[in-house]
C-alpha cells in the first residue's frame, strides 16, 4: 500500500509584519494549484531549513484554497523556531509544509465563545472569517493583549458587528473568563488558546461542561512527569518489522529517533499533534493534549506516550 502524502513543498509568497514582533506568511504551491483542505482551526508543521519542525495555526478561511496564511510571533526565549522565521526566512524560499490536521468543531445552533491571549487569536481567526462567510453571528471573541492586537485587519467585519471584545491589559482589568461562559445556554461551545494562566482560569471556569463542549490550545508542553517503575517495552514498526526495546529513562520518541522512523516532531511535549501515528498494537500510555477519546483508540501521539503492554505496535 503507498504511503499517504505527509508534507508538500510550498513557497513562500508574502511575509508581512502586521504588529512589531509578529511575522505573518502566505504560503503557496509554486504553479498555484489548489493547497490540500483544511478545516478551521487546524495546524499545519513548517519544516525549516535550520531542520526545526514548528507548528502553527492556519488564520485563513479554508475557502481559501490556494493558500495557507500563518502568524508567528517572534519568542526570544523559545526553541529557535521562531527567531529562524523572523531573521533567516524570506519570501520566495520554498519550505516543508505538512498536510493541515485537526480542527475546531463548532456550535451550529449555540454560542461560540473564542478566548484568546495575544497571538493566541490565530486558530479563532479562521473559524470566525468562515462564520463570518456564512453569514452566522452566533460567536463572540474575547481577545486580551498587552497593547494593540497584531491581526485585528484579518477581523474586520466581526469588529463591525461587535462580536470582538478587546482587552487591552496595559490599560483594562484581563476577561473575567467566568462571567462570559455563564449563561451561554446548553448547546454553546467554548474555545481557549493563550499564556497559561488565561487556560487554567478557563479550565476552571468550564470544568462541569462536558468535553465536547470545550477545547484548549497551548502555547507550550506541561512539564513531563516520568512513570514510577515503568518497565520496557518492545516498539515495532510494522511496515519495515524493525523492532527496538524502549528503556524508561530513554523513552519512545528517543527510541524511534534512533531507528530512523518516519516521523515528524516539534512540541515534544504532547501539544502539537504533529508526530500522530496509528498504532495497531499495545496499547499505548496516552499523556498527550490532543486526542479525544475516540482518537486514543486507534491513534498515539508518540513524543510523550508509553505503553501499557509489552509491545508496541505503530503503522509506520
Amino acid at each position: 500500500m503507498p504511503n499517504a502524502i505527509k508534507h508538500l513543498q510550498a513557497v513562500v509568497r508574502e511575509i508581512d509584519e502586521p504588529a512589531p514582533g509578529v511575522k505573518r506568511l502566505v504560503l503557496a504551491d509554486h504553479d498555484g494549484w489548489r493547497l490540500p483542505a483544511f478545516r478551521a482551526g487546524a495546524h499545519i508543521d513548517l519544516h525549516l531549513a535550520n531542520g526545526l519542525v514548528r507548528t502553527y495555526s492556519l488564520c485563513n478561511d479554508p475557502a481559501d484554497s490556494r493558500r495557507y496564511v500563518v502568524a508567528v510571533k517572534r519568542e526570544e526565549e523559545g526553541r529557535g523556531g521562531s527567531r529562524h522565521i523572523h531573521d533567516e526566512l524570506r519570501a520566495g524560499e520554498v519550505i516543508g509544509v505538512s498536510v493541515p490536521r485537526s480542527g475546531l468543531e463548532l456550535s451550529s445552533t449555540g454560542m461560540n465563545i473564542f478566548v484568546a491571549g495575544g497571538i493566541g487569536v490565530t486558530p479563532f481567526i479562521s473559524a470566525i472569517r468562515v462564520l463570518e462567510r456564512q453569514g452566522k453571528s452566533n460567536y463572540r471573541l474575547h481577545w486580551a493583549s498587552m497593547g494593540e492586537p497584531s491581526l485585528i485587519d484579518m477581523l474586520e467585519p466581526a469588529v463591525q458587528g461587535d462580536r470582538v471584545h478587546l482587552y487591552n491589559t496595559l490599560e483594562v482589568n484581563r476577561p473575567d473568563i467566568q462571567s462570559i461562559v455563564e449563561f451561554v445556554g446548553p448547546d454553546a461551545k467554548a474555545f481557549c488558546c493563550g499564556p497559561a494562566g488565561m487556560l487554567d482560569a478557563f479550565e476552571s471556569a468550564v470544568a462541569e461542561w462536558p468535553e465536547s463542549r470545550k477545547h484548549v490550545e497551548r502555547f507550550t508542553a506541561p512539564k513531563f512527569v516520568p512513570t514510577v517503575n515503568a518497565q520496557p517495552y518492545s516498539v515495532v514498526l510494522a511496515r519495515s518489522g524493525r523492532a527496538m526495546e524502549v528503556q524508561p529513562e530513554v523513552g519512545l520518541l528517543a527510541t524511534l529517533e534512533a531507528m530512523d522512523a518516519d516521523i515528524s516532531v516539534s512540541c515534544a511535549g504532547g501539544i502539537c499533534g504533529a508526530c500522530r501515528t496509528r498504532w495497531t498494537e499495545g496499547p499505548p500510555i496516552h499523556r498527550d493534549r490532543v486526542l479525544s477519546a475516540q482518537e486514543r483508540a486507534h491513534e498515539v501521539i508518540v513524543c510523550v506516550a508509553g505503553c501499557a503492554g509489552p509491545r508496541l505496535v505503530l503503522d509506520i
